[in-house]
């Protein structure tokens, strides 16, 4: 990064740690830190090690700004959050009408590890179910499998800023337990969704589920779309703008597994969860949400992770469909501009 930029990250910096935002954070957090419902994910063994005290936000804004508050640091696998940066990646090496003929973008109303095909195309619903996913990751462009996995961690890391690790304790877990996600693979092949090169894809697919994130990674990720595909902070180009309104189109409609439709109405930022307890949420224009929380409900999304997010979304009126005057003026509380009591 150039002298400017150093200069503006650190007033960026600088202006974070004065923020009001920041305590508002500090209260959120405060508010659900106690909050013990759900239970953490164990058809994975390795998942089961997290521990239910882990707890943090990251917010990014498309400037550059940080805020953070608890465990930020703590890493943990991606999971299903990866689908869909690695859709928006085989939007770039296909376009938008190929991709779309191998996977669809409807909701599905099914749990995520569903066996099902639309009965018409016999495509996968959509990108962000685990059969969409695999034909997704199916699609990514290379020679051979390592080109293809590198080729997926130099995303994530244009995204994020930093290179990123697969948790092989994780990755082997997954693809001793993953006979589930063999059979929709084969189901697929039969219909030519995906290659025949069928072990190789999984293997790919099951490395790109256990690369280690962390709230503050989620945050970036989500700011980065946010930002019309840029990183806000490296400013390097992650996605393709053209793509940007794929990629989270899907992930409102289909991003909180069969809990898309509750959310979108409750919350409606697009966003995407991972069964690892993390959740990236986009508010397009104005800042990336990042949630740690390892305690799932039923549909397999941070409980936290939800109530952060719809706190959010109430207060500074951040739903894609509000148009009402929301109870806090979203850039004053940033910049600590005319803040009212509250």
């Amino acid at each position: 990064m150039s002298n400017l930029g150093d200069m503006q990250s650190l007033a960026s910096s600088i202006s974070a740690m004065t923020s009001p935002f920041r305590n508002y954070l500090n209260d959120l957090y405060e508010k659900y830190k106690s909050f013990n419902d759900g239970a953490i994910a164990d058809y994975i063994p390795e998942l089961t090690l997290a521990k239910p005290e882990w707890f943090g936000i990251c917010v990014v804004t498309t400037d550059g700004q940080m805020f953070e508050v608890g465990e930020c640091d703590q890493l943990f696998t991606i999971q299903s959050i990866s689908k869909a940066f690695v859709f928006g990646l085989a939007l770039e090496d296909h376009g938008r009408e190929y991709v779309n003929s191998k996977v669809g973008v409807e909701p599905t109303g099914e749990a995520f590890n569903s066996i099902v095909l639309d009965e018409v195309t016999n495509r996968p619903y959509n990108p962000m179910v685990n059969a969409g996913a695999i034909a997704t990751t199916d699609l990514i462009k290379g020679n051979n499998s390592t080109e293809r996995l590198k080729r997926l961690l130099e995303m994530f890391k244009r995204y994020t800023g930093r290179d990123h690790e697969i948790n092989v304790p994780v990755f082997l877990s997954e693809k001793s337990t993953g006979n589930r996600n063999r059979a929709m693979s084969y189901l697929m092949l039969n219909f030519g969704m995906v290659g025949d090169k069928i072990e190789d894809t999984l293997d790919i697919y099951f490395q790109q589920c256990s690369i280690m994130v962390n709230a503050r990674d989620l945050a970036m990720m989500s700011a980065t779309l946010a930002n019309g595909g840029v990183n806000p902070v490296t400013q390097e180009r992650a996605l393709d703008e053209r793509y940007v309104q794929d990629v989270i189109s899907v992930m409102l409609t289909c991003g909180m597994y069969d809990g898309s439709g509750e959310w979108l109405y409750r919350i409606g930022i697009p966003a995407k969860s991972g069964v690892g307890g993390g959740i990236t949420a986009v508010a397009p224009g104005k800042l990336g949400v990042g949630t740690f929380s390892p305690l799932l409900d039923a549909k397999g999304n941070s409980w936290r992770g939800i109530k952060v997010c719809e706190d959010l979304s109430r207060d500074f009126g951040l739903h894609l469909f509000n148009v009402a005057k929301p109870e806090r003026d979203l850039a004053a509380w940033i910049d600590g501009s005319e803040i009212e009591s509250w």
